[in-house]
């Protein structure tokens, strides 16, 4: 009953927020497009004064706005969720809501309302509502972090996928989950793990999360039906969330869809990659590169320079890639290495450091001066934009080997040749060269499944703070 009354304390405090914030855009906009109104601006000309013509669609807005945004559960904090995910629910609801005033505005006959105050309101409502929330997800994210509002959970099963999940809840304090340990029926306390341990076996789980006072449990195993059962059923009693880790998550490509047959809940592995997120994903590779491209074209006259100056070879090296669906190509890079690295590479191949097929030293006395700091900042990297131009690569995706590192006998290896290769991907903002081989694949095959729009975006953010410090690079 606390609980509750909190959680309505909260979203009251939301709902008044958002309307501040739908007043602040309102006012704004009229204020700056004040010559094509037939009042002066003030709050109270504009929300209350019969004699504003604009003003009932302006309150009509306004409730529409706070609806939509509670159907979008707008209204609530998700900590597993990104930012850009919210941010894009506050899109959708302002769109919406927008188009809902268009409707209105000619089903009532109303002539005459400022189109540039319509866009002006819209805009504005994007950018406070989405101000406000990064600025409340920073501040639960201390709190969070301060040990507020956090809740204990169990993990069943201590298998390769729940000791992943423990290993990605660490990485995320904001989200404020506590792993009291886990529960299995074939592992015991000595299971090596980050930090929870093997606490008892499943049929243990309402005196340990009595004891503990767990709040959620995550199900990551899926051997026994009758013992889920049993849990689900244990778990309503005491009033404990279950969320249940998808069988095979890793080995499906697309987004989980849930609809219903009758009373029968259905979960779709859905095919996320269709035509038209793809095309989406061109258009913003080739404007980006474009772009990229014009802006540093000073930069890489410059590196060009430095390139020739330093030691004789040609400005640019050229390696031939896998691309998407096996497909060759020469992969772009600015030279960082003296001309006939590779024939010395052939005698050196004793002295890898890195797993698995890819070569990698510390120390390789192949690169030049200028070429390992180019490498330590990826500015090596920059000519591949002319690869995302062409088509060939885009900004996000696995990282091409070169062609002699791939072994088609590996069906892992083989899955990273489904999407076309990136110039920065999750093996860029996890560690860069430091990552061992094995985990550089399996980063690429989760990316492949769970591609979006919005985590390119989220990678392409977290691709800058990395390279500007040059850690993990050699």
């Amino acid at each position: 009953m606390i609980k509750l009354t909190k959680r309505f304390i909260v979203q009251c405090f939301y709902v008044l927020v958002d309307i501040v914030c739908i007043l602040l855009s309102v006012w704004i906009a009229c204020w700056i497009r004040e010559e094509t109104l037939p009042f002066d601006v003030s709050f109270h000309n504009i929300f209350i004064d019969p004699v504003n013509p604009f003003r009932l669609i302006f309150i009509f807005w306004g409730l529409v706005t706070i609806f939509l945004n509670n159907m979008f559960q707008l209204y609530e904090t998700k900590r597993e969720i990104f930012e850009t995910t919210e941010i894009w629910e506050v899109v959708r609801s302002v769109f919406l809501s927008a188009l809902m005033v268009i409707v209105a505005i000619f089903m009532g006959k109303i002539p005459d309302f400022p189109r540039s105050i319509f866009f002006l309101t819209s805009i504005l409502m994007i950018v406070f509502f989405s101000l406000w929330r990064i600025l409340k997800r920073i501040f639960v994210g201390y709190l969070v972090a301060q040990g507020y509002n956090n809740f204990n959970v169990l993990i069943i099963g201590a298998g390769k996928v729940g000791k992943a999940l423990e290993e990605e809840i660490a990485k995320r304090p904001a989200l404020g989950i506590n792993v009291i340990g886990y529960l299995d029926d074939f592992k015991d306390a000595a299971f090596d793990s980050n930090a929870a341990k093997v606490i008892g076996k499943i049929s243990d789980f309402p005196a340990v999360a009595q004891r503990e006072f767990i709040d959620k449990v995550f199900v990551t195993t899926h051997y026994d039906d009758r013992a889920f059962l049993q849990l689900l059923e244990e778990a309503q009693e005491l009033g404990v969330a279950v969320r249940v880790v998808p069988q095979g998550f890793e080995l499906i490509s697309g987004d989980f869809a849930k609809y219903n047959i009758g009373f029968i809940p259905i979960l779709e592995y859905s095919d996320a990659k269709t035509s038209h997120r793809l095309w989406g994903k061109r258009i913003f590779d080739f404007t980006a590169a474009l772009f990229g491209l014009a802006i540093l074209f000073p930069i890489f006259f410059v590196i060009a320079i430095i390139i020739e100056l330093n030691s004789p070879g040609p400005i640019f090296y050229r390696s031939r890639r896998y691309g998407r669906g096996g497909r060759i190509f020469h992969m772009y890079k600015f030279r960082s290495m003296v001309s006939d690295a590779e024939q010395i590479l052939e005698q050196m191949r004793d002295q890898n450091e890195a797993d698995g097929p890819i070569f990698k030293i510390r120390e390789d006395p192949r690169v030049t001066k200028v070429g390992r700091f180019l490498r330590k900042y990826s500015l090596d990297e920059l000519p591949q934009l002319l690869n995302v131009l062409k088509g060939q690569m885009s900004l996000v995706g696995p990282r091409p080997l070169p062609i002699e590192q791939v072994r088609k006998e590996d069906f892992r290896q083989l899955k990273r040749l489904e999407v076309k290769p990136g110039i920065t991907g999750l093996w860029q903002i996890r560690g860069r060269s430091d990552i061992s081989f094995s985990r550089l694949v399996k980063w690429d095959v989760w990316y492949i499944n769970n591609w979006s729009f919005w985590l390119d975006l989220n990678i392409l953010f977290q691709t800058i703070p990395v390279v500007i410090k040059g850690k993990g690079a050699y």
